[in-house]
């Protein structure tokens, strides 16, 4: 079973930064296509930032380009989100996903595109 697991979130205030995590398990490790998505309240899941399998990392939020850093520790079999300068906006459940492996060296914004989610951690920033 394929599991998915996110931490780091938390409450800061604006201009604070959080570091997030994920740690895949089953048949994911860091080597698949991973992203980071997000929901704030009454919204819909979008995408913030994805990596390939390659490496090759995409800002899928064009609000968070400069801010959000997306990356991977392979020895540490975890992909992490650093984001600074954070601002209220960025309030949301941030999701991690992955795409099970099928030799394509991408990654998207689709939600369709992956097959592996987390259950979020939130994060709060107050003004």
């Amino acid at each position: 079973q394929v599991q998915l697991a996110e931490s780091g979130g938390g409450s800061v205030q604006a201009a604070g930064s959080l570091r997030l995590s994920c740690v895949p398990s089953g048949d994911i490790t860091t080597r698949n296509a991973m992203a980071w998505f997000r929901q704030a309240p009454g919204g819909q899941r979008k995408a913030v930032a994805c990596i390939a399998p390659g490496g090759g990392t995409r800002i899928l939020d064009d609000s968070v380009e400069g801010r959000f850093t997306i990356f991977r520790v392979h020895a540490e079999n975890t992909l992490y989100l650093q984001m600074n300068n954070l601002k209220p906006d960025d309030t949301a459940l941030y999701y991690c996903a992955a795409r099970r492996s099928d030799g394509g060296d991408w990654c998207s914004s689709r939600l369709v595109d992956y097959n592996a989610w987390g259950q979020g951690t939130q994060v709060t920033v107050s003004s």
